[in-house]
């Protein structure tokens, strides 16, 4: 197989895996319902090999439950994988999006922090240069916020604190802070220029950690995730509702007054 095949080959995969697994996600297909795999392979024009390998994804995250000639059932919600980069941006592609980033924002309020203090103790060299240039290059694109170069060096500082912890149970969730900076992104939830409190912010994490003190390290780390939560907020609040004209008058459907049940 060339690679030009390969490449058509995994792009197909990926797309019939997301489309499946938003329909999960969305409820259009629920919690124990039976999968058809083909019937679906047949509405998408995928082949059955291709759909076995989708389901064996899919169980890998808990999502589905494969047994021998009862077939493909879909599990609830509390079975899946939570951490599963996959399912999270299938999450905050989906209609409850706004719901789970404030919650993997709560996430982030108990992770991120401590591994701040502890990448004041812990971060070698490497991790600090990574730091450093990570909060240059979000300066530097400052002005283009909402923009891939942005994004990736928003990514990078998060993943080198990290890594730069030293404990490898919060290095490895650098995949879940990654998946929710993506969807801030593809989902126009990042200004256009970015607030210049969060720089500030990301650069005193970067020189806390630089300096050994744990902290502040912790404590600007702390505020990040905060001001990134309450900027999504922001952004997606109703408009208020326009103020009554002065000396407008009430429409005339407008509820009578109660009367007073001691006039009676």
């Amino acid at each position: 197989m060339d690679d030009g095949t390969r490449e058509g080959s995994s792009a197909q995969h990926r797309r019939l895996l997301d489309t499946i697994g938003m329909r999960i996600v969305e409820g259009e297909l629920p919690a124990g319902a039976r999968l058809l795999t083909a019937d679906v392979a047949t509405e998408l024009g995928a082949s059955r090999s291709a759909m076995r390998e989708v389901v064996r994804v899919l169980e890998t995250m808990g999502m589905v439950d494969v047994r021998r000639r009862a077939g493909v059932e879909i599990l609830p919600d509390d079975r899946w994988s939570p951490y599963a980069p996959e399912l999270i941006r299938w999450r905050l592609d989906g209609s409850d999006r706004l719901r789970v980033l404030h919650e993997l924002s709560q996430l982030r309020s108990a992770v991120e922090p401590l591994a701040a203090r502890l990448a004041a103790a812990n971060a070698g060299p490497e991790d600090r240069t990574d730091l450093v240039k990570a909060v240059l290059g979000m300066v530097e694109h400052g002005s283009r916020a909402d923009e891939p170069a942005y994004l990736a060096h928003d990514i990078a500082f998060h993943t080198a604190v990290l890594r730069g912890s030293g404990n490898p149970y919060l290095a490895g969730l650098a995949d879940v802070v990654t998946a929710l900076l993506h969807g801030r992104t593809s989902h126009a939830l990042m200004p256009q220029h970015a607030d210049e409190t969060a720089l500030r912010l990301h650069q005193e994490v970067a020189a806390a950690i630089t300096a050994r003190d744990p902290e502040a390290a912790a404590a600007a780390m702390a505020a990040i995730v905060e001001e990134a939560d309450d900027a999504v907020a922001a952004m997606t609040e109703p408009a208020p509702e326009p103020l009554e004209a002065p000396g407008s008058t009430a429409p005339e459907s407008a509820a009578p007054e109660a009367a007073d049940p001691l006039s009676a």
